[in-house]
This record gives C-alpha cells, sequence and structure tokens, in this order.
C-alpha cells in the first residue's frame, strides 16, 4: 500500500475538536453542551445580516448566480472594513495594508510563513507565551517552523502572572526567534494585556529585530474598564524602531459572530511583507468571494455603530463570564477559574482537587465518549477542551494542561448556566468511574 507522510502518521485532532469528533461517532439520546470550540452563537452585525439576505438582490454582485475568483489581496471593500474596524477602536490606519483571508487562521499560517525560517536551522523560531492557542503550534509543524515558549502561571486567585520581561529576553537571546505572537485578549486564558504590557513587549521586539505578531481576533472584547490595546496602539514616537514590524490578525469570526464566513485578513505597516504575503497567496487564489461581500457591509458603518456594537458584545460575554464562573467555584470548591477578564475563554485547573493521576484529556473523551448525568430532566454532558496541546513541555516534563479544560462561553445564556451543574455532576461521576471501574 501506498505510505501516508510521516506528518499525517502523526496528526491528531487539535484540542479544541477532539472532544466534537468523539461525541459525534456516539448514538442519540444525550444532549451535549459544547464550550469546547470558540463556535459563537450570536447573529451577526446588522449590516453583515442584511447583505447575506439579499445576496441575489438587484445590485448584489451575485444577482446573475455567478460566482467568481476575486482578487488575491481581497475586494477593496472587504479590506476597507478591515481597516475601518481598526480605526474604530481609535487607532491610526495610515500607511497599514491589508489583506484580505480565509479566516484569521490563514494569517497566522502566513505569518508563521514570512517571519520564521525553517525547521532544524537556527533560524528565527516563532516565540509563544504558553498557554499558547494551540493552532499556532499546529501550524508551525504544518509548515516546518520550530516553536519555542516562555510560561506564565495560573495563581489559585485565578490570575495569570507572565513571566518577568529578564526572562522572556534571555528566551530570545538564546534563541533568536523571528517573531513574538501576542493575543492580546487572550485565547485561551481570558487574560488582558494591557498597552503598558504591549508596548514593553514592542520594545524587545525593536531590542532584537523581531517581528511583532499580534492576534487581534478578540479586539474590544474586555471587561476589566481599561482601553482596548492594540499592535496598531504603538508608533516610533512609543517605542523607537517599531514601524516595519508590526503585524496584526485580523478575522470576522468573534466579535463579528462569524464564525462560519471564514473572513480573516494579515495587516501590516511593512509594504514588502505585505506584497510577498500576497505573492505567496497566490497559490490559494483568492479568499472567499462571497465572505467578503457580506463582511465588507462593516466599511460603511459609522464609528459611533460599530462603538455601540461592542458595548453589546461586552455586555453579552461579561455578565455570562462572570456568573458561570463563579457558579463554578460555588459547586467546586478548590476548582480554580481563570480570571474573566477578556475574549470569551477560561481555563479551569482541577490540580486541588483531583488525585495525581487524572488526566483532564482522559476525562474530556469520558464526557464525550460515555459521561451522562440528568439535568433538568435530560440525559446531558458537557464538551470541553483539554488545555494539555496548548503548552510546549521538554521530555519529562509535566504539562500543567493534564490537570487544566479550557471553557467557551459561546452557547446561549440559559445553557451556560448549566455548566457549572454539569461540570461538577460529571467530574463527580468520572472520579467514581475511576474508583470503581
Amino acid at each position: 500500500m501506498a505510505e501516508i507522510s510521516k506528518h499525517f502518521k502523526a496528526r491528531a485532532p487539535s484540542a479544541i475538536r477532539l472532544a466534537s469528533i468523539e461525541f459525534a461517532k456516539r448514538g442519540k439520546g444525550i444532549e451535549a453542551i459544547n464550550v469546547a470550540i470558540g463556535n459563537v452563537s450570536l447573529p451577526m452585525h446588522p449590516a453583515m445580516q442584511k447583505r447575506m439576505k439579499e445576496l441575489g438582490a438587484a445590485g448584489s454582485p451575485f444577482e446573475s448566480g455567478a460566482v467568481k475568483y476575486t482578487a488575491t489581496r481581497g475586494e477593496a471593500e472587504a479590506n476597507k472594513a478591515v481597516l475601518n474596524v481598526i480605526a474604530s477602536s481609535g487607532f491610526e490606519t495610515a500607511g497599514l495594508y491589508s489583506q484580505i483571508l480565509d479566516g484569521g487562521s490563514m494569517g497566522m499560517e502566513l505569518a508563521i510563513v514570512g517571519c520564521c525560517g525553517a525547521a532544524g536551522s537556527s533560524e528565527a523560531p516563532l516565540l509563544l507565551i504558553d498557554a499558547a492557542y494551540t493552532n499556532y503550534m499546529l501550524f508551525a509543524q504544518r509548515v516546518g517552523r520550530k516553536t519555542i515558549s516562555v510560561r506564565r502561571a495560573l495563581g489559585e486567585d485565578g490570575k495569570y502572572s507572565l513571566p518577568k520581561m529578564e526572562e522572556i529576553e534571555e528566551m530570545i537571546k538564546r534563541h533568536k526567534p523571528g517573531a513574538m505572537v501576542v493575543i492580546p485578549y487572550d485565547n485561551p486564558t481570558g487574560q488582558f494585556f494591557s498597552q503598558e504590557r504591549m508596548n514593553a513587549l514592542a520594545k524587545l521586539c525593536v531590542k532584537y529585530d523581531m517581528w511583532m505578531v499580534s492576534d487581534e481576533a478578540y479586539r474590544e472584547l474586555h471587561y476589566t474598564g481599561e482601553k482596548p490595546s492594540s499592535v496598531w496602539a504603538i508608533d516610533n514616537k512609543i517605542v523607537s524602531g517599531i514601524e516595519g514590524k508590526r503585524i496584526s490578525i485580523e478575522t470576522a469570526s468573534k466579535v463579528w459572530n462569524a464564525c462560519g464566513l471564514r473572513i480573516g485578513a494579515l495587516v501590516t505597516d511593512n509594504k514588502e511583507f505585505h506584497e510577498k504575503s500576497v505573492a505567496e497567496y497566490t497559490a490559494n487564489l483568492c479568499p472567499n468571494a462571497i465572505g467578503q461581500y457580506i463582511f465588507g457591509a462593516l466599511a460603511h458603518e459609522s464609528h459611533e455603530n460599530l462603538q455601540k456594537w461592542y458595548e453589546k458584545q461586552r455586555g453579552h460575554y461579561k455578565k455570562m463570564m462572570l456568573e458561570v464562573s463563579s457558579g463554578l467555584r460555588e459547586k467546586m470548591p478548590g476548582l480554580i477559574v481563570s480570571s474573566p477578564d477578556a475574549s470569551m475563554y477560561s481555563v479551569v485547573d482541577v490540580s486541588k482537587i483531583c488525585n495525581e493521576k487524572f488526566d483532564a484529556k482522559e476525562f474530556v473523551m469520558y464526557c464525550a465518549r460515555e459521561g451522562s448525568v440528568e439535568i433538568e430532566g435530560k440525559q446531558m454532558t458537557l464538551l470541553v477542551a483539554p488545555m494539555e496541546g496548548f503548552y510546549s513541555v521538554a521530555d519529562g516534563e509535566e504539562n500543567p494542561g493534564k490537570k487544566q479544560m479550557r471553557i467557551a462561553y459561546v452557547e446561549a445564556p440559559e445553557r451556560m448556566a448549566l455548566v457549572p451543574e454539569l461540570f461538577a455532576k460529571l467530574f463527580e461521576e468520572y472520579k467514581n468511574e475511576e474508583i470503581n471501574p
């Protein structure tokens, strides 16, 4: 038989999709609340909805029924929408180059290809801050690039402490990364990176001649009362030399509630990087034509209207995150839940309430394959993401993710309200299964 590649043989499903894949194999009769994936269930922005509902109407580019290729860089209107969104948060967009892509994920892949050297050499790995969004590691493996990481710690108070700047700098000196990835409104931790922290990291990027890649998928989803932070709030006046090293990853998925639209963007202030990125993307031909048209509606929205939208989104998530995280702590004394400061995720750490052999991935698989408890007269289970895949660990090192899971606040509020009781009951059921298999 023909052999598949070594890469394919080693490939397993991403941690964020694992529970869903396993649950799909299960028979009917069990209802699942799926908080393993950041699959937003809210409706899109009204202007985007309007275009979606009128795709075949007079004046639509699709009224004839034809869906043609667009330019590789994406339609001018869609790129204008990206820059309008950035500007609506108060950031200067003059001199920025935007490239529309099939989802923010493609922006991650292109950033890695464009900023980092080949694996197996000493040339420019990608620097991540663990716990790091797992797909950065997976994309790096796909395109043959190396990753390195510095690690933050989750305290019992739910707060993440970042490594000292000296520790990050020492890692940079040792490995000479080509780029640093920062997620200001963090996935998976829910941590918020203040502008002060962003500026400090930018200084390291300048000092060691690295790209600063800011994944701003959740920009404006922050709940601490601070101003929004961004790589686009940093210029040469604030950090001398940062201009020309800035990249942001944008997406329609999260703030705009359009995960399945698969529209993202790669924005930079470096003309050469932009041109080479577009050249690389010609192999993909072009991004999604229909998705671009729907997202392009935001090019014509006022900043005032967009700010009202952000406020509405923040109100939705903040209330739900506070209620669910406090409910989890109440139902499971000793459980550590990360502080809900940004994005739409919490990390739960069971290290204080489980035995040494507990493995979060095994618990997740149990819930997906066979776990079932009664909630409000129905047999239900819960799908969460094991955190093991969000960490880089050395051989023989204990992975903190073995005792941690990520919860995404994406179900309707009434269903999210069931998560604390559901999690607690399934956890007890699993512990009893461990004792009495």
